[in-house]
């Protein structure tokens, strides 16, 4: 009897057990997601720089010459990937092209504006009468003339110009000027930045006194005709007229800025290779030489 009643308890809980529910939950609902916005990728905007040449002559009643000037000078634009010029700025950045071109063109615009020329030409007017009362001819005009050249890179535009005038005397006057833009900024240059840190006015100081010691061709040392004073003057260099080219730095001082007129400007060239190590990191950079 009671093996009887074993049985029958083992049956009814294997009964239970076979039947048992398992309750498995369902996945959570997945919300739906909004689509990703994909922006257009900003257009790309390049700088060109063409040159202009800017022009005009005072004559007297007989049409003789009194005077000329002659400027030849950098424009700078804006340019859309597609190759039109920016005139009306279709967002922030074509706008913010336009303030950089605005600074850069104002900055040559005034010498397009040639608003010493009209006392040139008073002085002009001036001599000739005086020499025209003494008999004398007028041999030669008052002239003005500028012609630059221009270096560019995605980052800097630099700009060389060689300035001419001649207001009468034994001999015109040239002198040598350098412009250095920063067109991420939109200003010009100073030039200390490019070694914030470093010994950059240093080291170009001394290397332009090591090329002035050394002997030309005619075994003359030009360091020889340089004022008492000239190494202050050169540790000065970045005053002076400083540009940027394909092979490195030219720094030139004009006629009487280190030496006598006879002597002529005095031009130095400093390869990358020797500025490199003594620039900035934001000074490689404007220059094209940041590390790989």
């Amino acid at each position: 009897m009671r093996k009887l009643t074993a049985l029958i308890l083992i049956l009814l809980l294997c009964g239970c057990a076979a039947t048992a529910v398992v309750s498995v939950p369902e996945p959570p609902v997945q919300e739906e997601l909004p689509p990703v916005e994909v922006l257009p990728s900003q257009e790309v905007i390049s700088y060109t720089v063409g040159m202009s040449v800017w022009t005009d002559e005072a004559l007297t009643e007989d049409s003789t010459q009194l005077a000329t000037y002659t400027f030849v000078l950098p424009e700078l634009r804006a340019v859309r990937e597609d190759g039109t010029v920016i005139v009306e700025p279709q967002n922030d950045a074509e706008e913010q092209a336009l303030s950089a071109i605005a600074a850069f063109n104002e900055k040559f615009g005034k010498w397009a504006r040639a608003e010493e020329f009209h006392e040139i030409v008073s002085w002009a007017e001036e001599q000739y009468a005086s020499m025209t009362a003494e008999g004398i001819e007028w041999f030669a005009p008052y002239a003005l003339e500028l012609d630059c050249t221009v270096y560019q890179t995605d980052h800097i535009i630099s700009v060389s110009g060689i300035y001419y005038s001649y207001t009468g005397g034994a001999h015109p006057n040239t002198w040598r000027l350098g412009w250095n833009y920063d067109l991420e900024t939109g200003e010009f240059m100073d030039l200390e930045m490019l070694g914030e840190g470093t010994e950059l006015n240093e080291a170009v100081a001394a290397e332009i006194i090591r090329q002035a010691q050394i002997p030309l061709e005619d075994g003359l040392v030009r360091v020889e005709m340089y004022w008492e004073d000239y190494e202050e003057i050169v540790a000065n260099w970045s005053s002076y007229a400083v540009t940027f080219g394909e092979t490195g730095m030219d720094v030139v001082f004009s006629a009487y800025e280190l030496a006598p007129y006879a002597a002529g400007p005095q031009e130095f060239h400093l390869p990358y290779d020797y500025l490199k190590p003594h620039l900035s990191e934001q000074g490689k950079l404007l220059l094209g030489l940041e590390e790989n």
